[in-house]
């Protein structure tokens, strides 16, 4: 059985807007599945109503046979997942291992225990102790990027999700998060989705890919694959992204 399933999902705002215009995805038991698509196909609404935060209009997703529709089965449901966001999103009123800490007291209430926790997942994303006690804006984008996969990791997820994770990096420290995001997926074994409108995010990270465009999946498949798929817009997609690539 799949690990999570979309099928059929729809979300429309307002009753005009139909941002998701009936969504079928399967994503297996430890994947790393990329959506890739530009601004606006849909891909941050898709995670949403993924993560519960937006109730579908129509359609429905399962994760290990869980809906995100029974409301019975909501705290159950939610566990699962932990999310690497866009801006990182850490406390600036806390210290590095204090934000690692707040996550991981989340699903343990012993606080002693939670600082170890903090300490180890802090230590396995690459961050030198000296920086444990400082705060988010004494240290940089990249330190900051690797804290919150940190606090991400402490909850003990099994599913991993990455929304633009290397926005706002540089090229080379975006690699070096890329690697890690990579080690860290495969070295806990778990199921990740990432979020990107970034071809080489996506030829790095993904197992698969799906090509979102105007709320439905243009097109999955392989990354090597998608240059010459046959699907017009993932191809356009594809040519568009590296055209953009050598002119940079």
């Amino acid at each position: 059985m799949s690990k999570i399933v979309f099928e059929n999902v729809c979300k429309v705002f307002d009753e005009n807007l139909k941002v998701l215009n009936g969504i079928n995805l399967n994503i297996e038991n430890g994947e790393s599945h990329i959506i890739l698509g530009q601004s606006g196909c849909g891909k941050s609404v898709l995670m949403r109503c993924l993560l519960g935060i937006l109730r579908l209009t129509s359609g429905n997703i399962t994760v290990d046979g869980l809906s995100v529709n029974d409301e019975s089965k909501r705290e159950e449901y939610v566990k699962k997942f932990s999310i690497l966001f866009q801006g990182n999103a850490l406390f600036d009123s806390m210290t590095i291992s204090e934000n690692v800490e707040f996550g991981a007291r989340q699903i343990n209430p012993d606080k002693k225990a939670c600082k170890e926790i903090a300490r180890q997942k802090l230590l396995a994303v690459g961050l030198e102790e000296r920086v444990f006690d400082l705060y988010p804006a004494e240290i940089s984008g990249g330190m900051q990027k690797r804290a919150a996969l940190a606090r991400a990791i402490s909850l003990e997820p099994e599913v991993l999700l990455f929304d633009e994770p290397i926005s706002g990096l540089d090229p080379i420290t975006g690699g070096i998060i890329c690697n890690l995001l990579k080690n860290t997926v495969q070295s806990l074994g778990i199921t990740a989705i990432t979020i990107t409108h970034d071809l080489k995010v996506a030829e790095f990270l993904a197992d698969r890919v799906s090509v979102i465009n105007k709320g439905i999946v243009e097109w999955i498949g392989l990354p090597n694959e998608m240059k010459n798929c046959g699907n017009e817009f993932a191809e356009h997609f594809y040519k568009a992204s590296n055209v953009i690539t050598k002119t940079a």
